[in-house]
Order: structure tokens, then C-alpha cells, then sequence
């Protein structure tokens, strides 16, 4: 009875290793799959940042002309006012 306990515990350890061993590869294979999926969700996040910085470079870029071209048909309104008084007073130089 002693040889079957002996087979027995050394049965029950064998298989205790074999689990602790699988639990030990399954622990290392979820950490691995978790931090490359946390890698993944940070580069989408970088993607996303660098293409809203680059959309805002771009509207800024964008909002600078249009202030541009509004000084400048300002100033074209102001000539087209100045030229229509003149007209109208008489004053054109000719």
C-alpha cells in the first residue's frame, strides 16, 4: 500500500507541476497578448492625434489665407468706395 501511495502522490505532484506549469505558459501568453493589444490601442491613439494636428495645422494654415483674402477685398472696397465718391462728387481725376 505504501509503493501505491508513493505512485499515487508522486501521480498527484507530476500532474500538480504539469498544471502549474500550463497555468504559468497561459499567464505569460494572456500578458503578452494584453500588451500588445494596449501597444495597439496607443498607436491607434497616436494616429488619431497626429491626424487631428495635422487637420488643425491645416485649417489654421486655411484660416490665415481667408484673412488674408478678406484684408485684401477690404482694401479693394475701399478703393471701389473711394473711386464711386469721386464719381459722384465730380472730383475723378481724368
Amino acid at each position: 500500500m505504501s509503493q501505491g501511495d508513493s505512485n499515487g502522490g508522486s501521480s498527484v505532484q507530476g500532474a500538480a507541476r504539469r498544471l502549474e506549469m500550463a497555468v504559468a505558459f497561459l499567464e505569460s501568453r494572456v500578458g503578452a497578448l494584453s500588451g500588445r493589444a494596449e501597444s495597439s490601442a496607443g498607436g491607434l491613439f497616436d494616429d488619431d492625434r497626429s491626424k487631428l494636428a495635422a487637420e488643425l495645422d491645416a485649417s489654421r494654415a486655411r484660416e490665415r489665407e481667408l484673412k488674408e483674402a478678406g484684408a485684401e477685398a477690404s482694401r479693394a472696397l475701399g478703393q471701389a468706395i473711394e473711386e464711386i465718391r469721386r464719381a459722384l462728387d465730380g472730383t475723378e481725376e481724368v
